[in-house]
């Protein structure tokens, strides 16, 4: 194999994430990302590494007999966000489920002597389904930019393996169509706006203004020369209460006077939207910064308040623009009450301590059964979240600390009786892991967004003594890639 060869092969499997096994002539293997099993694909390699080769996927030459013809998305293959929307549902689970399995049967196989010999096919609960495969997510961020370099203004997702290029996702299939219309309008009113004054700041000394025409719509921040105005549309959608928080994230190359009149304008537009939901805040947040990412650098409200309510397993939420909240709500429970049945009658009068706690979701999902529940968490903004909602919820035994994990538990006075560990995508700190191991408690519930992490965190566990007693996938994601799994880990 040589960078830049191409090849005809057929998919054998995806592993975990998104990593499609090809083989072709002579026995050959190489890894193609975007494809399903059984496709007949053309690609391109890209990397050579120690004989092992990725390729980038060219053309789907024969599809797979498992897949939907058509996509039930007009923008699937395009928009960089589902990769497994061509598949049945059923196909999806399945798929996830084996993925899951492959890491962890490995990690659990060297001490199923210990565990009384039962093999780990009977420690597997399998995966439990979102409610909802289509319509699920209750976030989306936007972005802004052109669908090709030098076209009209787009809104949307960037597309598959693209930094610049935008696809704008009018009906896409993970959100419902509250979503599609504010992006709709959004789209309709800036692409449209004329106002003279803007120009001034909007545009460097390069560009030239020839004609009226010339002067309507509102730019977009080119990441690249860090000119413009637009960058991200941040909504967010309850799906209990049914409100709605909408998020314009802009720059400052903009007059104060100018901006004032434009925004209302925006603002004036989706309040008169028709939609089954309820618009209870519109926001806008500064961004300047040169990454390529929501960075909240001041936040004004144009519109009603700067957060909503949702609801979980008969507890209320309050949520930010910003605040950490599972973004398939109605999979969180799903997940949630997976987690309350793995701790059973372990947390029941007792200390527990909720490890990378987000907004207090879980700790509070669990303080009507314990006697106290320690939530701790980096991010301050989640944490202020978590002590309102407490508040909120009249939970009186929920107490939360901002800080590392690493440095936050050698100064909590109480030594828990359970562990919730809930890291992010990459896992837990091996200092972390070791400080939580040490506590000895009997039991401990590990939730993890990345399996491939907490294999590798599950390897440290078991070898310090603690086994897999269960484990169970829930797919907060339908379409795309990403799966939880949740996993209780009991004390030799």
């Amino acid at each position: 194999m040589k960078k830049g060869q191409v090849y005809v092969g057929i998919v054998e499997k995806v592993v975990f994430p998104n990593k499609g096994i090809v083989s072709f002539e002579d026995g050959k293997v190489a890894v193609v990302k975007n494809v399903i099993p059984g496709q007949k694909i053309s690609f391109c390699i890209s990397k050579v590494r120690k004989g092992k080769g990725e390729g980038r996927l060219l053309e789907v030459l024969e599809q797979s007999p498992a897949e939907l013809k058509p996509a039930p998305c007009e923008h699937f293959g395009v928009c960089g966000g589902c990769v497994f929307l061509n598949l049945p549902y059923e196909n999806q689970l399945e798929l996830k489920k084996q993925q899951v399995k492959e890491l962890l049967e490995p990690v659990y196989a060297p001490f199923q002597a210990e565990c009384g010999n039962i093999i780990f096919e009977e420690k597997f609960e399998g995966i439990r389904r979102s409610p909802r495969q289509f319509e699920y997510r209750n976030k989306m961020e936007f972005s802004f930019g052109d669908s090709y370099k030098g076209g009209p203004l787009s809104l949307g997702m960037h597309k598959r393996g693209s930094f610049h290029d935008i696809v704008t996702v009018d009906g896409c299939k993970i959100v419902d169509q509250d979503y599609s219309e504010i992006l709709s309008a959004t789209l309709y009113f800036f692409q449209n706006y004329k106002n003279d004054q803007e120009y001034e700041y909007l545009h460097s000394s390069e560009d030239s203004i020839s004609s009226e025409e010339d002067k309507i719509g509102i730019p977009y921040y080119h990441k690249m020369r860090h000119i413009g105005y637009l960058r991200h549309l941040l909504v967010r959608k309850a799906a209990k209460t049914g409100e709605i928080l909408v998020d314009l994230v802009t720059t400052t190359q903009i007059s104060k006077e100018a901006e004032e009149k434009m925004l209302a304008g925006f603002r004036d537009e989706l309040l008169k939207l028709k939609l089954e939901g309820k618009i209870v805040g519109i926001l806008n947040t500064h961004n300047d910064s040169l990454a390529d990412a929501v960075i909240n650098q001041g936040t004004r409200i144009l519109y009603g308040k700067d957060c909503f309510y949702e609801e979980l397993l008969g507890l209320r939420f309050c949520i930010s623009p910003f605040s950490f909240f599972q973004t398939n709500s109605l999979g969180a429970e799903v997940l949630y009450e997976t987690v309350r049945e793995y701790i059973a009658d372990a947390g029941n009068g007792k200390v527990v301590f909720d490890l990378y706690s987000g907004t207090g979701t879980i700790a509070q999902i669990l303080a009507p059964v314990a006697k106290k529940v320690i939530g701790v968490e980096i991010v301050e903004e989640a944490v202020e979240a978590a002590r309102k909602n407490a508040v909120l919820n009249q939970l009186h035994n929920c107490e939360f600390i901002a800080g590392d994990v690493l440095k936050v538990l050698d100064s909590i006075e109480e030594k828990p009786d359970f562990i919730v560990l809930d890291p992010p995508r990459e896992g837990i700190h091996p200092k972390a892991l070791e400080q939580i191991i040490r506590y000895g408690v009997e039991k401990m519930v590990y939730i993890s967004c990345k399996p491939s992490s907490l294999a590798r965190d599950l390897e440290i566990l078991q070898a310090r003594g603690y086994m897999m007693e269960k484990v169970c996938c829930v797919d907060m994601f339908p379409a795309t890639a990403n799966i939880e799994t949740c996993v209780l880990l009991g004390r030799k």
